[in-house]
């Protein structure tokens, strides 16, 4: 059975009509920069979150360095994060001048352990930064306690946490302000790139209005900050309502499936993905872990089921940022998630059927390994 990991056209297929008309709208408009879709969805997405703004931008990348230089981070700062994800999250840090700290991950969430910030904390660390992983968010509570303890900035790296809540709370109200990608794989996607921040914080909304378009302040080509060119097309926010519309509906569909995988997955010989208290579980991805990880992708590729690893190398293993690691041995349980990490099929647009045959192959897999392992 063919067990695809994505299937964007899925989703065009499901809204084609709407898709269609909408897009063509923004065409004939000739309004495809700041109009009225690009107004619409700011507001939608910060009324989901609970903010008091939303400021779209062209992509989530974006969104993490213009929020962070709205914060006021950049040179002899320290923030501290985790290694254990997309390379967005310390490649924005450092471009701003500031330094990422790296501190390991709870081995359960793969979020930053809370435990293991304190220890990293110095005179010149300015921001911690969350990383809302796989579709829950970190364990935001003590996190805020460590930053307000401390007097330091919270930034939520929200990429892959749209509609994520703890105790109710969603994501964009545990820190000055967070910031939300909108890639075509996430469960929100655009047809392309596009990114949004949520903030609560008035000077800070301004500053990423102003930075999004070259600092430019209320008067044209008058210029307020240093600034980028990060607007959201008007097709991307276009694109996005419409799939908003059904962004309940497909993530109660990625619940049903996860349900499926961790009913059946029981018992199975592989570490399965756990909620932490108060979360909510938007299921961005379902990773599970096993110590022959390769073995077992080779296994699922040859039944005809695609897997992802995410993330292979964690962000101190790579060149580019080596000087901010502590090296081999530093950060065990994000190595030993990095190795060992697996993650499975979990979109709207799979059948119950194919996420039951990509849960009884891995299943078939370890079996296997422990029928070997008892032998030998």
């Amino acid at each position: 059975m063919r067990v695809p990991f994505y299937d964007i056209k899925a989703q065009y297929d499901e809204l084609q009509a709407p898709l269609d008309r909408v897009v063509h709208e923004v065409i004939s408009s000739g309004h495809y920069s700041l109009g009225p879709h690009h107004n619409a969805i700011e507001r939608e997405i910060a009324d989901l979150h609970g903010c008091k703004h939303g400021i779209a931008l062209n992509s989530g990348t974006d969104a993490l360095r213009i929020m962070m230089d709205a914060a006021g981070i950049g040179p002899g700062d320290e923030v501290i994060t985790t290694a254990f994800t997309f390379v967005a999250s310390a490649e924005t840090i450092v471009q701003t001048g500031a330094r990422p700290v790296f501190v390991d991950i709870d081995p359960v969430t793969y979020c930053i352990d809370p435990a293991k910030i304190e220890a990293a904390i110095t005179p010149r660390t300015k921001a911690i930064m969350p990383i809302h992983l796989f579709g829950q968010l970190a364990d935001v509570e003590r996190i805020t306690e460590v930053a307000n303890r401390h007097e330091l900035i919270v930034i939520e790296d929200a990429a892959q946490a749209l509609g994520c809540t703890h105790n109710g709370t969603p994501a964009g109200n545990f820190g000055i302000a967070a910031g939300f990608s909108f890639y075509v794989t996430k469960n929100l996607g655009a047809a392309g790139d596009a990114g949004m921040i949520t903030t609560n914080d008035d000077d800070i909304a301004e500053k990423c209005r102003s930075m999004r378009i070259h600092g430019m302040g209320r008067e044209r080509y008058y210029y307020d900050h240093l600034g980028y060119t990060s607007r959201m097309d008007e097709i991307q926010a276009a694109v996005l309502r419409v799939k908003l519309t059904k962004l309940s509906e497909w993530n109660e569909r990625r619940a049903r499936l996860a349900a499926i995988y961790l009913e059946t997955l029981t018992d199975a010989g592989v570490q399965l993905p756990t909620t932490m208290p108060g979360n909510n579980n938007t299921w961005h991805q379902f990773s599970i872990r096993h110590e022959r990880r390769g073995e077992l992708q080779a296994f699922l590729k040859q039944q005809g089921v695609d897997s992802m690893i995410y993330y292979p190398v964690p962000l101190h293993f790579h060149e580019p940022y080596a000087r901010f690691g502590a090296g081999e041995g530093s950060l065990s349980e994000t190595v030993r998630a990095s190795r060992e990490i697996l993650n499975l099929p979990i979109h709207p647009h799979l059948s119950e059927e194919q996420v039951r045959f990509t849960a009884q192959s891995v299943r078939e897999f370890c079996g296997s390994v422990e029928y070997q392992a008892a032998r030998s």
